[in-house]
Protein backbone atom coordinates (compact mmCIF):
# COMPACT_ATOMS: atom_id res chain seq x y z
CA UNK A 1 0.00 0.00 0.00
CA UNK A 2 1.63 3.49 -0.90
CA UNK A 3 1.85 6.20 1.56
CA UNK A 4 -1.18 8.33 -0.67
CA UNK A 5 -3.40 5.22 0.26
CA UNK A 6 -1.94 5.22 3.94
CA UNK A 7 -3.03 9.27 4.45
CA UNK A 8 -6.51 8.48 2.52
CA UNK A 9 -6.92 5.57 5.15
CA UNK A 10 -6.16 7.75 7.92
CA UNK A 11 -8.02 10.95 6.97
CA UNK A 12 -11.29 8.76 6.31
CA UNK A 13 -11.11 6.80 9.54
CA UNK A 14 -10.74 10.65 11.36
CA UNK A 15 -13.74 11.73 9.71
CA UNK A 16 -15.82 9.12 10.23
CA UNK A 17 -18.54 10.12 12.96
CA UNK A 18 -18.55 7.58 16.10
CA UNK A 19 -21.83 5.45 15.90
CA UNK A 20 -23.83 6.40 18.88
CA UNK A 21 -26.18 4.02 20.73
CA UNK A 22 -27.70 1.10 23.24
CA UNK A 23 -25.83 -1.28 24.55
CA UNK A 24 -26.61 -4.19 27.38
CA UNK A 25 -24.23 -6.71 28.97
CA UNK A 26 -25.27 -9.94 30.06
CA UNK A 27 -24.17 -12.35 32.88
CA UNK A 28 -24.34 -15.45 31.19
CA UNK A 29 -24.53 -17.20 34.68
CA UNK A 30 -26.71 -14.92 36.86
CA UNK A 31 -29.11 -13.80 33.69
CA UNK A 32 -28.78 -10.29 35.17
CA UNK A 33 -28.77 -7.48 32.54
CA UNK A 34 -27.10 -4.23 32.75
CA UNK A 35 -28.11 -1.41 29.87
CA UNK A 36 -26.27 1.72 28.71
CA UNK A 37 -26.19 4.45 26.31
CA UNK A 38 -22.70 5.14 24.37
CA UNK A 39 -21.74 7.91 22.32
CA UNK A 40 -19.30 5.47 21.09
CA UNK A 41 -20.41 1.90 20.22
CA UNK A 42 -17.62 0.47 18.54
CA UNK A 43 -14.94 1.46 21.41
CA UNK A 44 -17.43 1.19 24.77
CA UNK A 45 -16.99 -2.57 25.36
CA UNK A 46 -12.75 -1.94 25.57
CA UNK A 47 -13.29 0.41 28.21
CA UNK A 48 -15.93 -0.97 29.81
CA UNK A 49 -13.70 -4.69 29.99
CA UNK A 50 -10.56 -2.70 31.55
CA UNK A 51 -12.50 -0.80 33.62
CA UNK A 52 -14.21 -4.32 35.48
CA UNK A 53 -10.95 -5.86 35.09
CA UNK A 54 -9.28 -3.36 36.92
CA UNK A 55 -11.75 -3.43 39.86
CA UNK A 56 -12.63 0.68 39.69
CA UNK A 57 -16.17 0.69 37.66
CA UNK A 58 -18.62 2.83 39.11
CA UNK A 59 -21.57 0.45 38.85
CA UNK A 60 -21.39 -1.74 41.89
CA UNK A 61 -23.74 -4.13 41.21
CA UNK A 62 -22.10 -4.76 37.94
CA UNK A 63 -18.77 -4.90 39.07
CA UNK A 64 -19.76 -7.42 42.31
CA UNK A 65 -21.09 -9.61 39.38
CA UNK A 66 -17.94 -9.56 37.54
CA UNK A 67 -15.69 -10.23 40.56
CA UNK A 68 -18.01 -12.97 41.35
CA UNK A 69 -18.10 -14.81 37.80
CA UNK A 70 -14.91 -13.35 36.14
CA UNK A 71 -14.93 -12.42 32.17
CA UNK A 72 -15.91 -15.25 30.61
CA UNK A 73 -19.60 -14.76 31.86
CA UNK A 74 -20.13 -11.77 30.14
CA UNK A 75 -20.86 -10.35 26.50
CA UNK A 76 -21.44 -6.96 25.07
CA UNK A 77 -24.65 -6.63 23.20
CA UNK A 78 -25.12 -3.69 20.49
CA UNK A 79 -29.03 -3.57 20.86
CA UNK A 80 -29.75 -0.16 18.82
CA UNK A 81 -27.33 2.57 16.88
CA UNK A 82 -29.55 5.50 17.45
CA UNK A 83 -29.02 8.25 14.63
CA UNK A 84 -31.32 11.49 13.38
CA UNK A 85 -30.62 14.08 10.77
CA UNK A 86 -31.06 16.54 13.64
CA UNK A 87 -27.27 16.19 15.71
CA UNK A 88 -29.47 18.34 18.11
CA UNK A 89 -31.88 15.76 19.25
CA UNK A 90 -28.96 12.69 19.54
CA UNK A 91 -29.00 12.79 23.48
CA UNK A 92 -32.60 13.19 24.19
CA UNK A 93 -33.21 10.36 21.74
CA UNK A 94 -30.31 8.17 23.18
CA UNK A 95 -32.23 8.43 27.01
CA UNK A 96 -35.28 7.42 25.48
CA UNK A 97 -34.16 4.20 24.13
CA UNK A 98 -32.04 3.42 26.94
CA UNK A 99 -35.11 3.67 28.98
CA UNK A 100 -36.86 1.51 26.72
CA UNK A 101 -34.56 -0.99 26.31
CA UNK A 102 -34.07 -0.64 30.22
CA UNK A 103 -37.81 -1.90 30.70
CA UNK A 104 -37.78 -4.20 27.44
CA UNK A 105 -35.70 -6.65 29.07
CA UNK A 106 -36.10 -5.69 32.69
CA UNK A 107 -32.26 -4.48 32.67
CA UNK A 108 -30.52 -2.25 35.98
CA UNK A 109 -28.94 1.02 34.81
CA UNK A 110 -24.82 0.95 34.31
CA UNK A 111 -24.45 3.29 36.83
Amino acid sequence: MDNARKKELTRAAKEQKARQGIYAIRCMVSGDVWVAKAAALDKRKTGLWFQLNMGNFPGKSLQAAWGEHGEAAFVYIELEEVRDDNELLIPSLLKEREAHWRQQLGAMALI
